[in-house]
């Protein structure tokens, strides 16, 4: 397996606010445009993003909406902690991070977390133990007085991580097309997008089509492979991304969750076939992509697994230079940063 883009990243050019308390709009952010048949880079504006497509291509959206996954929780001997609730699985329990008010996760304890832990007004969080063998995540069971979402909605909070300086609603970690709660993390690629972006897309003859996978929660201290993923690629866009193919458009993927979702329903034969199920799919430059042929992502920390998913589709050489050229430039990074556009 090929080794991950290293890098230094200096602080300030980690977002710590969403755009708008930049004086932004959200389509305002700067947006690097890579050219894999040219190495060309173009450095632009979210807001120019029909600019760079053509008639005919496809954009495909995940429509997963962020959820307030993250409560404070308390042991029986009144130590405090967080829960972050990642994953919903399909008998009702979940897949929950367990970290110290300081951001630490439980790993890093010494020790194991309480069993049970008080989430306030009655709610509780009972662990039952580790998830595939994951030393900070843990399957769990909730009980709560009231339906889940109606009980995070008044009492979570979206997770953040250090370098985001104070809380932000709910609404700053949402993209304007969502509509299935669901992620523990914004798919916050698609966050620039506006509705106005959306109606120059369509006039302009570019397809806007959706699926949906739920994101978990990333893993802060080391950079982990996704764990599964629950995801839904409707027929209409399955039939919608083979047919672009067919007729010589580019298919291209808003955000890292839709190249997971999308080759995840396309075969070796690269039909891509409707599907509603879980991913474990783990996109490598040596497994390569089939379905996707550009995509639009944020920028990802020195040697994540995400890095691994973008050579796959740029190739080595044209990484490096997007990234050298991002830093040289003082591109932001993170959730509500600035975006890399990929087209072959």
């Amino acid at each position: 397996m090929s080794a991950r883009l290293a890098f230094d990243l200096p602080p300030e050019l980690e977002a710590s606010e969403p755009p708008e308390a930049r004086g932004l709009t959200r389509d305002g952010v700067r947006m690097l445009v890579a050219h894999r048949d040219t190495g060309e880079l173009v450095h632009s504006t979210f807001a120019l993003l029909p600019h760079f497509l053509d008639a005919g291509d496809l954009v495909v959206i995940n429509t997963s909406g962020t959820l307030p996954a993250a409560v404070d929780a308390m042991a029986a001997d009144g130590s405090r902690a967080v829960v972050h609730l990642s994953t919903q699985l399909d008998d009702r329990r979940w897949v929950v991070e367990v970290r110290r008010p300081d951001g630490r996760a439980t790993a890093r304890w010494g020790g194991e977390p309480p069993t049970v832990l008080a989430l306030g007004e009655g709610a509780t969080v009972r662990l039952v133990g580790p998830y595939l063998g994951s030393d900070r995540l843990w399957v769990a069971t909730l009980d709560l007085p009231l339906p889940t979402r109606t009980w995070l909605t008044a009492h979570g909070r979206p997770i953040h991580y250090g370098y985001v300086d104070r809380p932000w609603p709910v609404t700053a970690y949402q993209n304007v097309y969502a509509t299935e709660p669901g992620s523990a993390e914004m798919p916050s690629a698609g966050r620039p997008f506006t509705p106005e972006v959306i109606t120059r897309l369509v006039a302009k003859g570019v397809g806007v089509t959706p699926l949906v996978l739920h994101t978990g929660v990333a893993s802060l201290e080391a950079d982990e492979t996704p764990y599964p993923e629950r995801l839904i690629v409707p027929a209409s866009t399955a039939m919608r991304v083979n047919a672009t193919h067919e007729s010589g458009g580019k298919v291209v993927a808003i955000g890292t969750t839709v190249v997971r979702a999308l080759e995840s329903a396309t075969g070796d034969d690269g039909v891509a076939r409707p599907t509603d199920g879980w991913t474990d799919l783990v996109i490598t430059p040596e497994r390569g992509v089939r379905a996707v042929d550009g995509l639009l992502t944020g920028w990802h920390e020195p040697e994540a697994s995400h890095l691994l998913m973008l050579e796959a589709v740029t190739g080595r050489p044209l990484l490096e230079a997007s990234y050298a050229a991002s830093l040289a430039e003082g591109y932001l990074w993170h959730e509500f940063g600035d975006v890399h556009l990929i087209l072959p």
